[in-house]
Formats: C-alpha cells, sequence, structure tokens
C-alpha cells in the first residue's frame, strides 16, 4: 500500500470539497426525501445532515465538555449536537450545514478520520436515495489508508484484519490474506460497516468480511 504524503491543510481542503458537493446534492432534494432513510441507523437525511454539521463545529474543548455533560456516552453527546443543528425546516438545516463546511475544526488531530466521516455519512445519504455522486479518489485514499490503521469510530482495523484489500480504481492494496476487490469506494464502505456496499466487491475474502460487518448490525 503506498503511503500517503496528503498533509493536514490539503485534508482539510478535501473535506470542506467533499461537504460543498454533498451540500449540492442536499440543494435538489425534494422535500420528502429529506426524511428518507439512510445506512446510518436509525437517522434519516436531516439527521444525518445536522450530524455533519455539529462533526465539522465540534472542537477538542467543546468535544470534552459535551461527552462529560452525556456521561461519557457517545450516543447521548450525538443527539444533543444533532438536536442542536437541526433547523426549523430541512432548509434551515442545509443552511445550518452551509454554515459550516469551510471549518477546519475537529476534536483531535486525526484529520484523515475526521475526512472519513464526511465520505462515509454523505455515502449513507446517497446510496438510499439513488443519487450518482461519488467522492473523489483523492479524498478516498488517505480514508482507506486511516481505516486499516485505526479503529476509531468505526471498527475498521478490525474489519480489514487478515485480508488482501485491492482496489480496482485506485492504486490501492493492503493487508495479507484472502482478496477482496472492488472500488475504493465500496472497500472504504465496508470497511465503515456498510453492508450495502457488500455487492460491489469481491473474491475469497468476502465470507470472512460479510461475517463481521453482520455482527456491527
Amino acid at each position: 500500500m503506498p503511503g500517503t504524503t496528503t498533509g493536514t491543510d490539503a485534508l482539510w481542503e478535501l473535506a470542506h470539497a467533499e461537504r460543498a458537493s454533498l451540500a449540492r446534492d442536499l440543494a435538489a432534494l425534494r422535500p420528502e426525501q429529506w426524511r428518507a432513510p439512510t445506512l446510518c441507523g436509525e437517522w434519516d437525511v436531516e439527521d444525518v445532515t445536522a450530524h455533519l454539521s455539529a462533526a465539522a463545529s465540534v472542537g477538542r474543548g467543546r468535544w470534552i465538555r459535551s461527552m462529560l455533560l452525556a456521561g461519557f456516552r457517545p450516543g447521548v453527546h450525538n443527539r444533543r449536537r444533532l438536536a442542536e443543528h437541526r433547523g426549523a425546516s430541512p432548509a434551515g438545516t442545509l443552511e445550518r450545514f452551509r454554515e459550516v463546511m469551510d471549518l477546519s475544526i475537529a476534536p483531535s488531530s486525526d484529520i484523515p478520520a475526521y475526512l472519513g466521516e464526511v465520505v462515509v455519512h454523505a455515502q449513507d445519504i446517497r446510496w438510499p436515495l439513488g443519487i450518482p455522486t461519488r467522492p473523489g479518489i483523492e479524498a478516498l485514499l488517505p480514508v482507506a489508508e486511516f481505516f486499516v490503521a485505526r479503529n476509531f469510530t468505526v471498527p475498521s482495523r478490525r474489519n480489514a484484519a487478515g485480508l488482501r484489500l485491492v482496489a480496482t480504481d485506485a492504486s490501492f492494496t493492503a493487508g495479507e490474506g484472502p482478496e477482496v476487490k472492488g472500488t475504493l469506494l465500496a472497500l472504504v464502505m465496508c470497511l465503515a460497516g456498510r453492508a450495502a456496499y457488500l455487492d460491489e466487491l469481491d473474491g475469497p475474502g468476502m465470507p470472512l468480511l460479510r461475517a463481521r460487518i453482520a455482527t456491527e448490525g
């Protein structure tokens, strides 16, 4: 797997660009589509958008305070921040997202993880709605490299362990073991536990990857 030399400023530029791309897609939604389910559990499109606004605007100090008040329960923290960033209507929620999409704020220095949050959640919205927009390869590469190296907000390293991952549309390979092959986007999304993308991959390592994602519920 080639090492990524993307620096912090460049990673933030990629995150800003991916947020802007999602904002353009959201602006074209019909009112009922904001209530559509996503790949992100019980959250609908507006919920995921509000979550991304929260994620884009919470620095380390505020994140620590929020987690303390939530009793270090991430679910409680996420629900409170989501409610804070929902507007009175979907248009208001989108406007709040636009207001923060160029910020370079995060609770820690793990910028590829926060770029990954934008990439994954954007597809959580797009895939069920059939929106064809895809993240750029330049954004996906640092996320893929981070995901195979670290469990952060998703058990991506666990999902990748003991597998050889091969992208068919980018210069990316990682790991040793039974091969799993497909687009870099499908690899990233499956490392993030999104079973909807499993059918876009193939190879002898697929039974193991399917079983791991199934245990995430």
